[in-house]
């Protein structure tokens, strides 16, 4: 079984209530990535958050159903100065974390600082040096910052699959 055969879709999330990065990568031959779809899922623009969340949900499920990964990579839970916006990303994430459980994934999450040292060598980088990183890694054209958040962590994913089969190996 070839390295391309063996990795599965994986669905990269960065969760926002206003817009939700996403990323569909999957493992191409030679140990390169093949970016199948990348974007952000904006709330409609004015509505209270439950109808921002429902879109949020709606919008990822039928990506899910669309493009049928097999993981998901999204970002861990950090802390914000500020307990309204963190409860309020708090409450996104748990969204996108119910869309992928329902549709049965095996669901993998990464701090932001590890996401930036993966792909960049230091958990200090910018989110523009990150995005530098993620296109040129995936040959993906230009994405925006939530899109290109959402391919980090799909690609910090493949990475720590790479790493661990590598390791298993080594047993």
């Amino acid at each position: 079984m070839t390295q391309a055969a063996a990795a599965p879709i994986v669905l990269g999330l960065d969760p926002g209530s206003q817009r939700t990065g996403y990323a569909v990568v999957a493992s191409a031959p030679g140990g390169k990535v093949r970016l199948i779809a990348a974007g952000a899922l904006s709330a409609p623009a004015g509505q209270k958050l439950p109808a921002r969340l429902a879109a949020i949900f709606k919008e990822l499920s039928r990506i899910i159903a669309e493009h049928a990964p097999a993981e998901m990579a999204v970002e861990g839970v950090f802390t914000h100065k500020n307990a309204r916006t963190a409860l309020i990303l708090g409450q996104a994430r748990g969204v996108a974390l119910l869309a992928g459980a329902q549709a049965g994934l095996a669901i993998y999450e990464y701090p932001p600082a590890t996401v930036k040292k993966s792909l960049v060598g230091t958990g200090q980088a910018s989110k523009e040096q990150v995005r530098a990183m993620a296109q040129r890694l995936a040959g993906g054209g230009r994405l925006s910052l939530d899109a290109s958040d959402a391919l980090a962590l799909a690609l910090t994913h493949l990475h720590s699959r790479r790493l661990g089969a590598v390791l298993e190996r080594l047993r």
